[in-house]
């Protein structure tokens, strides 16, 4: 079965973490939006050719996972798919992930896509364009909002759609999928 899945949530739910399970669980190959759209410098790639990286990599695959958010490029990505995992920790815990990965990432000087690197300095900003802390605490419950209304919305009830709050959900959403691929289609009579 071919299964392309987009995982969504906001900064911190576990989706590149969750993209990376899938690919050594189920072998498919993923996506990571970050690092597409992230040129060095921190410079966003101009939208056109965002979409049409993304565009390419799911023309090129069968089955894909695609971990990310950007507007620019999710209704598509929908449009192509066939299973939407909403990762939805709670606020409190989603800011904790991110400030702890970004003190890991700028005090180890972690290079990240394209050479760009978390600063120090940016995570005492209250500025959310710099500070990823400030960001996740703010964006949480707007990102909330925006998948349980695109969850309801009936464009997308063809999609297998799976919200996901709790970490202990990730062992039974990855074995359902795992056994989605493992079971032969349906002939038709």
């Amino acid at each position: 079965m071919d299964l392309r899945i987009s995982i969504v949530g906001c900064s911190g739910a576990g989706k590149s973490t969750l993209a990376r399970r899938l690919a050594g669980t189920c072998g498919i190959p993923t996506l990571e939006l970050d690092a597409v759209h992230h040129q060095p410098n921190w410079t966003p790639l101009p939208e056109a050719a965002f979409r049409d990286r993304v565009r390419e990599f799911m023309k090129i695959h069968e089955s894909w996972v695609i971990d990310g958010n950007y507007r620019a490029v999710l209704d598509e990505v929908w449009s192509d798919a066939t299973h939407v995992v909403w990762l939805h920790p709670p606020r409190w815990l989603a800011t904790w992930r991110v400030g702890r990965r970004s003190l890991r990432r700028a005090f180890g000087r972690t290079r990240l896509w394209n050479g760009n690197r978390e600063r120090v300095r940016d995570l005492f900003s209250l500025d959310r364009e710099r500070s990823m802390v400030v960001w996740t605490w703010q964006t949480h419950p707007e990102r909330a909002r925006r998948y349980a209304r695109r969850f309801e919305d009936p464009t997308w009830h063809r999609l297998e759609r799976r919200r996901v709050t709790h970490v202990s959900e990730i062992d039974v959403l990855l074995e359902a999928l795992q056994t989605a691929i493992d079971q032969p289609p349906e002939i038709a009579s």
